[in-house]
């Protein structure tokens, strides 16, 4: 994958290009992915327990739909509606990928391989037609197409990984948790050691994100039957929300500072 000077290291610091429909990616850039990652796997959850799953399945859908065009049809970056776009990937990249096993009997391991594929097919795509797969680029209706198709293939990706790591494998939620949060290091660790380019290094700390988030949140979410705690689907979604919500709100205090500063030399 090629880089340039501008592209993010992951998990590094950089803001993003004036145009980028991206939020610069900073320790804030990851808290908050990883309490999407969690918040949509309980969610989904919870509300497909609660309610009808063929219609949850069709809200959650609905929803992104929706939340994704708007997000398409504004000119600039608005991090709470980007951020409102990841979670209705992540609950119905989740609802999906449950169906596809739950409903249709797709091994794990089977999914998880067939995405990797999709998902290294859409990276050379991307890359052919534009030259580059840094966040900071992304510009323009077709790379931010590129980009979204990019964000929910590593999301069914990494819930494949969670739930083959977790069930099929039987390491249990908090094990496979801690072995993704080893693996999520990698990519910082070999991105200083320049072994890596740093768009490489974005994208693998990305698509793991989700599995580590998934699999603390199910189990702090499930009951001790299935490997958890059992604080439940909805009290560890509603919590999750109030963190996310904070940690946003942090990070435009942190980043309204960071810009007062440098107006200020």
């Amino acid at each position: 994958m090629a880089h340039t000077a501008t592209t993010h290291p992951a998990p590094g610091r950089t803001a993003p290009s004036a145009a980028s429909k991206v939020p610069g990616v900073d320790g804030w850039f990851w808290l908050v992915k990883v309490l999407t990652t969690g918040m949509g796997e309980t969610l989904s959850d919870f509300l497909a327990k609660t309610f009808d799953p063929v219609l949850a399945v069709a809200a959650a859908g609905l929803l992104l739909a929706v939340t994704l065009v708007v997000q398409l049809r504004t000119r600039r970056c608005v991090p709470g509606l980007y951020w409102a776009v990841v979670v209705m990937v992540s609950v119905f990249g989740t609802m999906v990928a449950d169906v596809a096993h739950v409903a249709l009997g797709v091994p794990y391991a089977l999914s998880a391989g067939s995405l990797a594929v999709a998902l290294a097919a859409l990276f050379l795509l991307w890359h052919r037609v534009e030259g580059s797969l840094a966040i900071d680029r992304v510009t323009g209706l077709r790379r931010e197409l590129f980009y979204w198709a990019a964000v929910l293939l590593t999301f069914a990706l990494g819930t494949a990984l969670g739930d083959l790591t977790a069930a099929t494998l039987h390491l249990g939620y908090l094990v496979a948790a801690l072995g993704f949060a080893v693996l999520i290091a990698i990519p910082a660790v070999a991105s200083q050691a320049r072994w890596v380019g740093p768009v490489a290094g974005f994208w693998w700390a990305y698509v793991l994100t989700r599995p580590l988030g998934a699999s603390f949140a199910d189990w702090l979410g499930v009951g001790a039957d299935r490997g958890g705690i059992g604080l439940g689907t909805g009290p560890v979604s509603l919590a999750l929300a109030v963190l996310m919500a904070v940690a946003l709100a942090l990070s435009a205090r942190a980043h309204r500072a960071r810009a007062a500063g440098l107006s200020a030399h």
